[in-house]
């Protein structure tokens, strides 16, 4: 498969006179079209390496290339244009804005991209939230709350698409329903998912699993979903 992100002995070291080892040099590539876990404990570098794949933090030594750009060399502006462009997030809280409805919060991310209120529509029913466009956040459960921010992700068409602990917030059935979109999207769109949990359940949706541990990819193994998985 296509490699969309690569890791060239990336790692990352934080602080200046004490240093704390956060991310061990690493090799790795990412593909399109697939749902990447990383499963681990806190402290494993699971957000670390979610944060280098999507340009919020520079690594220290080696090189983050995405969809044929290396991140390490470009100013901070050039990150932020980056990101708008080819890159979409999902966040635990869903960060939406609460004073925007549903179809509002679509656009915020749609309209970048020359989109409009149609197509804004159009991504909020394909995340089954037709008939709620007029909604605010506060009117919706959080389950669907996630479910806008995944539409508002994937208006913007991103190669990659992170999801740190995206049902962190949500109910099990919620949460399942939340990850099955997420590989829904994955393989319909063509783009890469990688998805950060503590959620060993969720592992079921994905197409390959890495495991971290003390800043270190301990294993790396590819993974059929589940037909119920696919289903729910």
């Amino acid at each position: 498969m296509t490699a969309l992100a690569q890791l060239k002995k990336a790692g990352k070291v934080y602080g200046t006179q004490v240093l704390t080892r956060a991310l061990a040099p690493t090799d790795l590539e990412i593909a399109a079209g697939d749902v990447t876990c990383l499963l681990g404990p806190s402290g494993s570098g699971k957000t670390t390496l979610l944060n280098l794949l999507g340009g919020l933090d520079y690594p220290s030594e080696g090189e983050v290339v995405v969809n044929g750009s290396a991140l390490g060399a470009m100013s901070a502006r050039e990150l932020a244009l980056f990101r708008r462009q080819h890159v979409g997030f999902v966040f635990q809280f869903f960060n939406l804005v609460p004073s925007l409805t549903a179809r509002e919060n679509v656009l915020v991310a749609a309209e970048l991209v020359g989109q409009t209120r149609q197509d804004a529509d159009a991504w909020l029913s394909r995340v089954g939230l037709a008939g709620m466009e007029d909604r605010f956040p506060s009117e919706l459960s959080g389950g669907q709350q996630q479910r806008v921010a995944i539409a508002r992700a994937l208006a913007k068409k991103p190669r990659l698409l992170l999801a740190d602990e995206p049902t962190g917030a949500l109910d099990h059935d919620a949460g399942n329903q939340v990850v099955a979109l997420l590989g829904e999207a994955s393989h319909d769109e063509g783009c890469a998912v990688v998805m950060v949990t503590h959620d060993e359940s969720l592992a079921a949706y994905a197409d390959r699993i890495l495991r971290l541990r003390d800043g270190r990819v301990e294993s790396d193994e590819r993974h059929s979903p589940t037909a119920a998985a696919r289903a729910k």
